[in-house]
């Protein structure tokens, strides 16, 4: 980074410093806001950890993955390196505030002894916690690389590493700015695992160097799989939904453009099904967005429930539309699915995760923009997805496999193997993190 763009840099740094303490003090439940909230006292944190827990006689892996996305590939990582590596001590850390509760569930289930905010990316900011984490590497998780960070790691001799990295077609990283702000950072990573040979070949246009890159492929697939897998059918979420053997649908990760669409093409299939219900799960599932969705369904006289925090399928059996209102348990949800929407494709933010339901063996619907995913483009190629533009197309596609079990479990058996196909992946990762490890030993 020349010596004008670092200057720039660390001044935007100081300024989001100021003004996230202004947010914090803000009232409602933004996700900045949030965001705000969630770092007061970070530095606090991580010094009582540090001094009652850090062990300085054993290495440290500190993983970052900003949001849950990126933490899910990085779990199926942590996973293997406990059983291989139970001497390391893991620090995590995420940046959306999206991911507290999925990284306070690393911390108590053992995969992480430390898990908290990333610090901003400020000098000082940033020496203090290397300070305290001592970390012997450093691993970011699909491509949140922040330069700051990777510079003061790497002059103390922290070994630096990327898992499961993916860089769109048309990422801003690949801009002439994104470039100069990243390139010096992206350098000085010692093992890069990439998905894929297009991306291996974008990231070293960006300045991954040669000989650290490799191709891993992408941990989600083990890690939808695993899920997949292990399911309980018999808890009290799935056991009664199950039990019902109602033509189901689920829309995972919605924002309020896919829930209008998926809602009208609901009204639309409701004479046509008799008994199908649907579930929609926001991405944000907040008290405003949930009631949303309920006056909708309230105006239409059609019978709505919630399931999550307050309540379970045992009491939202009847209804024929039903909202989860926490974070957490849509990836068991697809196991009840027949057919599945993923939100995003009628949202600027892009497509959600279409493996989750593909690891069940359930086909998928996806909105319009999802060309940048490249596992929505595996799986419409394969059959085992359909994309649609309207209510009007996806009332059409869903009818038609919920009609068809044939069909439609021919899909859903394409985009599984689309998932088994892709398995292999964490091994690898997990891997190449050992050896980062091992070259600071």
């Amino acid at each position: 980074m020349n010596p004008a763009l670092r200057l720039a840099y660390g001044l935007a740094g100081r300024v989001a410093v100021g003004a996230a303490r202004v947010a914090s003090r803000a009232p409602g439940d933004s996700k900045l806001v949030r965001s705000a909230r969630g770092r007061d006292g970070l530095a606090g944190r991580y010094e009582a950890w540090g001094a009652a827990e850090r062990d300085r006689g054993r290495p440290l892996l500190w993983i970052h993955a900003p949001s849950v996305g990126e933490g899910l590939q990085a779990r199926p990582v942590l996973e293997q390196l406990r059983r291989a590596r139970p001497d390391v001590q893991v620090a995590y850390t995420h940046y959306s505030p999206s991911a507290e509760s999925f990284a306070q569930r690393l911390r108590v289930s053992g995969l992480a002894d430390f898990a908290d905010y990333l610090p901003w990316d400020t000098a000082s900011a940033v020496r203090g916690a290397l300070d305290v984490l001592a970390p012997t590497a450093l691993v970011f998780a699909k491509l949140d690389v922040w330069p700051i960070l990777v510079a003061e790691a790497a002059a103390r001799g922290v070994a630096l590493g990327l898992v499961s990295a993916t860089l769109a077609p048309h990422s801003a990283r690949r801009s002439r700015l994104g470039t100069a702000l990243l390139a010096d950072a992206y350098a000085r990573l010692e093992r890069v695992g990439a998905v894929d040979d297009d991306d291996a070949a974008r990231l070293r246009a960006l300045g991954v160097r040669a000989d650290a890159l490799r191709v891993t492929g992408d941990t989600r697939y083990d890690q939808v799989w695993a899920r997949a897998v292990a399911i309980d059918r018999r808890g009290p979420l799935l056991a009664p939904l199950l039990a019902a053997a109602r033509p189901t649908v689920v829309a995972g990760s919605t924002w309020p453009p896919d829930e209008r669409v998926v809602l009208e093409g609901w009204g639309l299939l409701q004479a046509r099904i008799p008994g199908a219900r649907l579930i929609v799960a926001p991405h944000e599932p907040t008290g405003p967005h949930v009631a949303s969705i309920e006056r909708w369904a309230a105006a239409r006289g059609i019978r709505v429930a919630r399931v999550g925090a307050a309540s379970d399928g045992a009491t939202a059996e009847p209804a024929a539309l039903l909202i989860l209102d926490r974070v957490g348990p849509l990836g068991d949800l697809y196991a009840a699915a027949d057919v599945a929407y993923v939100g995003g494709g009628f949202h600027a933010d892009g497509l959600h995760s279409v493996l989750e339901p593909a690891a069940f063996g359930v086909p998928v619907v996806v909105g319009p923009r999802h060309g940048e995913s490249r596992d929505a483009r595996r799986l419409l190629a394969a059959g085992g997805a359909a994309a649609v533009r309207n209510a009007g197309e996806l009332a059409s596609t869903v009818g038609r496999w919920l009609a068809d079990p044939v069909t439609r479990r021919d899909a859903g058996s394409r985009a599984q193997q689309i998932v088994v196909g892709g398995l292999g992946a964490a091994s690898r990762s997990a891997a190449m993190v050992a050896e980062l490890l091992e070259r600071r030993a």
